[in-house]
C-alpha cells in the first residue's frame, strides 16, 4: 500500500476522494474572474476548476477520485416540501456552466456523478458509506466543507476537507464545530434551519439550544414532549419546547430533508474510481476550447492513456 500525507499526519492505504462538484463550481465563480470563449460563452468558472482540479491530481496524494454535480437544483426533497432549495435566482452565467463543469471533470478522467433525481450531497454520502466499508479503504476523504455532508463522518474513516482553507472535520471536529456528534446533525438542521436548502427550521431554536439538547438525547423523537423533564436546563426551555411540540411533524420532515441519502445507485466500486490518467484527446480540445493549454501539459505528464 502507498503511504501518503493528509492532515494530521501520514495515512497507510487507499484513500478515497469525493469532491463536491457544485460547492466548487459555486466557489469558482465567485472567486475567479469572468471569461468568455471567441462565441461569448462565460466560462469563467469552469476554467477556475479545470485548473484547481488539475492542482489536485498534481499534488501526488488523489489516487482515487469522483466527483458528484447537482446536474439540475431540484431533487426528490422537492416533491417532499414546497419551501424546498430550487434554481431559481441563480446566475445565468453560472448556471449555463453546469454541464460544462461536468466535462471539465470527465475531460480529467475523474469518476463524475451528475445528480437528477438525489443530489450530489447523496451520492457522495452513499460513495463515502460504500468505501469506508471497503477493507483495502484506509480513509475516506470528502472535499467539501458542507455543513449537510458532516452526518458522513465517521471516526478514523470519514473526513472532510476544505481545500480552500485547508481545514479538516473529523468526528471530534463535528462535536467541537456544532456540538453534536455526525449522527445528530440531520436533527440539528431540523431544529436550527438551513437557509442554503430552504429548511426554516423551528422557531426560537438556534445553536446553542440545538446542541445542547440534542448532545443529551441525540435524535428528535428522543426529546421529551415537556422541558420539565428535560435532563438538561435552558434559557427558555418552555418556549423551546412548546414550539417543537408544536411543529414536530415539521421537524421530522425537516430532518428527512436534511438527512442524505445512502441508496443513490452509483455503478463505480474501488477500482473504477481509481485515477488512471486524463483521456488527452477530450482533454486537449476542451483546454482548447477554454484557452488553457498549460493545463493540458501539466495534466498530460500525469496521464498513461
Amino acid at each position: 500500500m502507498s503511504q501518503t500525507r493528509r492532515g494530521s499526519g501520514y495515512v497507510k492505504g487507499v484513500q478515497v476522494h469525493l469532491i463536491d462538484g457544485t460547492f466548487e463550481l459555486f466557489r469558482a465563480y465567485f472567486a475567479v474572474p469572468k471569461s468568455q470563449t471567441a462565441a461569448g460563452r462565460e466560462v469563467g468558472a469552469a476554467r477556475g476548476l479545470l485548473r484547481s482540479f488539475a492542482a489536485l491530481l498534481g499534488s501526488g496524494e488523489v489516487t482515487h477520485v469522483a466527483c458528484a454535480f447537482d446536474h439540475v437544483i431540484e431533487s426528490f426533497r422537492n416533491e417532499l416540501f414546497g419551501g424546498y432549495k430550487t434554481g431559481e435566482g441563480i446566475d445565468p452565467d453560472l448556471y449555463s456552466q453546469f454541464e460544462l463543469a461536468e466535462q471539465v471533470t470527465r475531460a480529467l478522467g475523474i469518476v463524475t456523478w451528475p445528480m437528477i433525481e438525489f443530489e450530489a450531497d447523496d451520492a457522495i454520502a452513499t460513495a463515502s458509506h460504500r468505501f469506508a466499508a471497503h477493507p483495502d479503504v484506509t480513509r475516506v476523504v470528502i472535499a467539501s466543507p458542507d455543513k449537510d455532508l458532516a452526518q458522513c463522518v465517521s471516526e478514523a474513516r470519514v473526513v472532510c476537507w476544505d481545500r480552500l482553507r485547508n481545514n479538516w472535520l473529523d468526528a471530534a471536529g463535528v462535536v467541537k464545530k456544532f456540538g453534536v456528534t455526525p449522527q445528530s446533525i440531520p436533527d440539528y438542521l431540523a431544529l436550527v434551519g438551513d437557509t442554503a436548502d430552504g429548511i426554516p427550521g423551528i422557531p426560537r431554536w438556534g445553536a446553542k439550544s440545538a446542541a445542547s439538547v440534542l448532545a443529551e438525547y441525540v435524535h428528535l423523537e428522543d426529546i421529551p414532549p415537556s422541558a420539565s423533564t428535560w435532563r438538561v436546563k435552558l434559557r427558555g426551555a418552555e418556549v423551546l419546547s412548546q414550539n417543537l411540540e408544536a411543529q414536530r411533524e415539521a421537524a421530522l420532515l425537516y430532518r428527512r430533508l436534511a438527512t442524505l441519502r445512502r441508496d443513490v445507485p452509483l455503478q463505480e466500486g474501488l477500482a473504477e474510481v481509481c485515477w488512471r490518467g486524463a483521456p488527452l484527446a477530450d482533454l486537449s480540445a476542451l483546454c482548447e476550447d477554454l484557452n488553457e493549454p498549460g493545463v493540458f501539459e501539466r495534466v498530460r505528464g500525469l496521464s498513461h492513456r
